[in-house]
């Protein structure tokens, strides 16, 4: 697996976990400052998208994941 589908599945992981956290309808629901995190997110996967450098990417390439899409 490629380190560019690593993060993409993180970045998935991370907004439905905030959402499932953060929205008051859900069993879950802890707190609605979890969307704040969903922003995060969100303003993370822009700012690759137009910069071309991701910090969870520069990580997992440290570690030996081979890079690529």
């Amino acid at each position: 697996m490629t380190s560019w589908r690593i993060v993409r599945i993180i970045a998935g992981l991370f907004v439905l976990l905030s959402l499932a956290l953060g929205v008051p309808s859900s069993p879950l629901f802890v707190s609605p400052w979890w969307l704040a995190f969903t922003a995060f997110v969100g303003l993370n996967l822009l700012q690759s998208g137009i910069t071309q450098w991701c910090l969870m990417e520069f990580i997992l390439r440290r570690l030996g994941v081979r890079g690529g899409c």
